[in-house]
């Protein structure tokens, strides 16, 4: 017998014979002598919904009562699911985040988990029951609802598989697994067994969608051995975990990010703190940089090129151009028309040439690189936005049979 935490997303609860089906799951895992914790996230776009709501009352709307407006997806989705298994026959009982003791920082609509007391859930679990709880959401030390963000329900089962010691976190998707790219473009996208902690987070920090890359972190931090199935098809999934068997896959996933927006700085002086004074500004305001560029020097000025997520870019270039006396830069420029296109896979330790078949890929189809970024197990170019599903196709079919 053992602990299974399962998460399913809002396209698996999306509806009455969604539910059932989940249901259905549910007892099968409990059937076969398992305690079962599952976490879930709001009906199908019922968050987008709730976002519409919140715009036509104001276009700044307070993140507090942001956080108190999207909780109540989660809310919905566990009591529904909850009847559905008292309906079937299964004991069960639906928890909030915070009744699940979710306990959070103060930032509203990116919370961070901060402590998880399981003393309720391990009492509803020693009653017999399956237990249902709202991902995304939790108590901050006001008592104010908070939400963690896009794929706060990841995060949350992962973090309730770690604080429980779980056998196993499972999360369903409407897909079997992961992929070598998304099967829903690529029809030769191949499904893998298993894959590193360490890929899985690069490509979910690159734009691979199947998993939150925040829930990643946690998963490794924390040794929970994750395993990405597919709620319609009752197939195995790809199991995600520290160290895999799989060996002469040069590669494990091509990813494609179109969040992206790349930030020029023209004519900054060529001095020593120059990148600090620059880049500390949009540290301050939270807003991440990726790929970075300095050109070499010439007259005494340089110019700074990096991105940010598109959604970040125009207040990236307020602050900038705000503090301009700061560093004495030129114009600000940015482009939105690009997207980051990725390659990952802990094979390129040990192999050459990977870089010039990524290249030749891409030259093959015309496509010209404006920005290049390398790390021991990843190659991600910018690139124009236009060109990226092209450019997906191309690496793909150059590594991947």
């Amino acid at each position: 017998m053992g602990l299974i935490v399962q998460k399913f997303g809002g396209t698996s609860v999306r509806d009455r014979d969604c539910l059932f089906r989940v249901a259905r799951i549910v007892a099968d895992t409990r059937n076969a002598g398992n305690d079962v914790v599952v976490v879930v996230s709001a009906q199908g776009d019922t968050t987008d919904d709730l976002l519409v709501k919140a715009a036509e009352i104001t276009t700044d709307p307070s993140h507090r009562e942001m956080d108190m407006l999207l909780a109540t997806g989660e809310q919905i989705s566990i009591a529904l699911l909850a009847m559905a298994l008292q309906e079937i026959g299964v004991p069960s009982v639906s928890l909030t985040g915070w009744q699940a003791g979710f306990a959070t920082d103060r930032t509203y609509m990116s919370a961070r988990i901060k402590r998880l007391n399981t003393e309720r859930l391990e009492s509803e679990l020693a009653r017999n029951r399956v237990v249902v709880v709202a991902g995304f959401q939790g108590l901050n030390k006001s008592e104010d609802i908070t939400t963690l963000g896009r794929g706060g329900s990841d995060t949350s089962a992962v973090a309730l598989a770690a604080a429980l010691h779980a056998d196993r976190c499972q999360l369903f998707t409407d897909v079997e697994g992961v992929y070598t790219a998304d099967p829903r473009k690529i029809p030769k996208a191949t499904k893998l067994k298993e894959i590193t902690f360490d890929e899985m987070l690069e490509l979910a920090s690159l734009g691979a969608q199947v998993l939150n890359n925040r829930s990643v972190e946690l998963a490794k931090k924390y040794g929970v051995e994750l395993e990405v199935i597919s709620s319609l098809n009752p197939v195995p999934g790809t199991i995600v975990k520290e160290e895999t068997k799989v060996e002469g896959m040069l590669i494990k996933g091509v990813a494609k990010d179109e969040n992206v927006a790349v930030i020029s700085i023209l004519e900054v002086p060529d001095v020593p703190g120059m990148s600090f004074k620059v880049f500390s500004l949009l540290a301050q305001k939270k807003i991440n940089v990726d790929i970075i560029l300095q050109s070499s020097g010439r007259d005494g000025k340089k110019d700074l090129i990096f991105t940010v997520p598109k959604t970040e870019a125009e207040n990236a270039k307020r602050i900038l151009e705000d503090n301009k006396t700061r560093f004495n830069g030129g114009e600000v420029l940015i482009n939105k028309n690009c997207a980051k296109v990725s390659i990952v896979g802990a094979g390129m330790q040990s192999h050459s040439g990977v870089a010039s078949t990524m290249f030749e890929a891409l030259f093959g189809q015309n496509i010209n690189i404006h920005m290049i970024s390398t790390s021991e197990i990843k190659i991600s170019v910018i690139i124009d936005a236009v060109d990226a599903d092209k450019a997906v196709a191309a690496i793909h079919d150059a590594f991947i049979q």
